[in-house]
């Protein structure tokens, strides 16, 4: 039996791409997880055996995906998922937890999303590097956080490079320009009392054009983005520190703790208390 590997990525303010966990695993037969709802993308590489994963849709529709070895899936945030390993053939799989604001634009551009979960290759040999570079990231929790993230790159190209149902995306030298001053910008002032209008003065913009573009590049509204980037940080403080919920909604932006753990919830499902009891690091 193959030795299981896990590791936890530490806190780095990575915008554009962010590693969270990851490991690789010989299940046992008829091993199962799930349902379950992640906070950020979750992709699994088979190396050897068969399972399924099942998705649930928002009309609660469930749909079952065989996956064998050479295959993978993706789990999108807070798409409801279970998936369990084949009886007589449990899979092997080594998997990492990832996301970041042009995580969703890579992973269309690979023909992945919701309700298209499965990964098939279009070469054996990009699948090969693709493979080792997550067992690269498997492999070296002791290298430096800068020195993972490059290969996440690496693995994040090649799989959009090799998949079969590969897309094609128009150009957009302009949108991506104004979308990148925005990240930009949020990366920066999170933490402050910003708003929409400024992050769209800041481009200099009209507000209603910058958010057709913003959303026309990066899938999500910006309102959208600067929460879900303000309780990305928040879910590290709380699992990383002992500060308190008020300093913590404080810290990214959110001087009032009711109005930040309304936030939190929306986006996580559960306060920002139990969900520190279910997540923080034993010391």
């Amino acid at each position: 039996m193959s030795e299981s590997r896990f590791g936890i990525f530490p806190v780095e303010r990575f915008i554009d791409l962010s590693l969270y966990q990851y490991g690789r695993e010989q299940t046992q037969p008829l091993h199962s997880f799930g349902p379950y709802r992640r906070n950020h993308f979750l992709f699994h590489y088979v190396i050897s055996g068969t399972g399924t994963l099942v998705t649930t849709d928002a009309q609660n529709i469930s749909r079952p995906f065989p996956i064998r070895s050479g295959q993978g899936f993706l789990i999108c945030p807070q798409q409801i998922t279970s998936y369990s390993a084949d009886e007589q053939h449990p899979w092997e799989y080594i998997w990492l937890e990832f996301d970041g604001a042009r995580v969703r634009e890579a992973l269309e551009l690979a023909g992945l999303k919701e309700d298209a979960p499965v990964y098939r290759s279009s070469s054996r040999e990009m699948t090969a590097q693709l493979l080792n570079e997550m067992n690269y990231i498997v492999s070296h929790s002791d290298a430096s956080s800068l020195n993972l993230i490059g290969h996440l790159y690496l693995f994040l190209d090649l799989l959009t490079q090799s998949s079969a149902s590969r897309q094609v995306l128009s150009s957009g030298s302009l949108r991506d320009f104004y979308a990148k001053e925005a990240l930009s910008f949020i990366e920066k002032n999170f933490q402050n009392d910003i708003s929409v209008e400024d992050i769209a003065a800041n481009c200099k913009l009209n507000r209603t054009y910058f958010s057709v573009i913003f959303k026309d590049s990066l899938g999500q509204s910006p309102q959208e983005f600067l929460i879900r980037y303000r309780m990305s940080k928040a879910e590290q403080l709380l699992k990383l520190t002992k500060l308190s919920i008020g300093d913590i909604g404080n810290a990214v932006g959110y001087p009032n703790q009711l109005h930040f753990s309304r936030a939190f919830k929306t986006v996580f499902g559960v306060s920002p208390r139990a969900w520190r009891n279910q997540n923080k690091i034993v010391e």
